[in-house]
């Protein structure tokens, strides 16, 4: 069977060695893993999650009273964290998760990065994917990357005017090298493909899937400011440190995944 979330690693690994613009990427920083998506469903092919982003100001949710508008009840205060990835003593600062067989059976048609590419064969969509979602890796490791808009202002959007234009030409950039064509033959099958050739696609996943390390509330103690009014308890983190006993292999198909053997 193929490790589909070990060759995507060994690509992009690849990638930021030959493309200037991703060098500084720390790719021992970086964990792939994968989550189910139907191809006949709409969703992102891909995403990159970072784990460095500060901790926020104390808040809380609160209720208010449709006729008078009075607050009723509030949530206790809290901040938000990102949680702790730890593989082989590694810290990890971003994930970046793939969704099969979404990812594998994408294709440029009709799809918004066509316009940026010629007679390309269909699998450069995957390879525009990869290299869309490293792009999205800050180089000062502050978090995502942000967009810089024509006037020279960072913008809170995550994808500039020139984004898909700019990925696709570090896609071409990246080919032009003379990158092993071993490195891209995974990319060039859909996913049935994949199962007929490979008999099976296996992935890293986290043990408790669906689930996987994301931003969490925890809880604070400050002076209370409405003492009348219902406090409601929240729910206690259940995971917010990660090592490598967390992570699981799944073998996926078109509809599910379960534990691979």
């Amino acid at each position: 069977m193929i490790n589909y979330t070990e060759r995507l690693t060994e690509l992009m690994r690849d990638i930021v060695s030959r493309v200037p613009s991703l060098s500084c990427i720390d790719l021992d920083r970086v964990l792939v893993f994968a989550r189910l998506g139907r191809s006949d469903a709409d969703g992102a092919y891909a995403s990159c999650h970072c784990l460095t982003l500060p901790e926020t100001e104390p808040g809380y949710f609160f209720w208010k009273d449709r006729q008078t508008g009075e607050l009723t009840r509030r949530s206790e205060w809290f901040v938000t964290k990102s949680p702790q990835v730890e593989i082989a003593g590694r810290s990890i600062h971003y994930l970046i998760s793939f969704v099969l067989p979404r990812f594998s059976d994408q294709s440029l048609e009709r799809s918004r990065k066509q316009e940026f590419y010629d007679d390309e064969p269909a699998w450069i969509a995957k390879l525009d994917t990869v290299v869309h979602e490293l792009y999205h890796i800050d180089p000062e490791g502050r978090g995502l990357r942000r967009a810089v808009l024509p006037d020279g202002n960072v913008s809170n959007k995550l994808h500039g005017p020139t984004y898909y234009e700019d990925v696709a030409r570090m896609v071409r950039q990246y080919l032009a090298t003379g990158p092993n064509p071993e490195l891209l033959e995974f990319l060039r099958y859909d996913f049935k493909g994949l199962t007929e050739r490979y008999g099976g696609v296996v992935c890293t996943t986290f043990r408790n899937y669906p689930s996987f390390p994301q931003r969490y509330n925890e809880t604070v103690t400050l002076a209370a400011d409405a003492p009348n009014v219902k406090i409601e308890p929240l729910k206690t983190p259940r995971h917010t440190r990660y090592t490598e006993r967390d992570l699981a292999r799944r073998l996926f198909t078109p509809q599910t995944s379960r534990l691979a053997v």
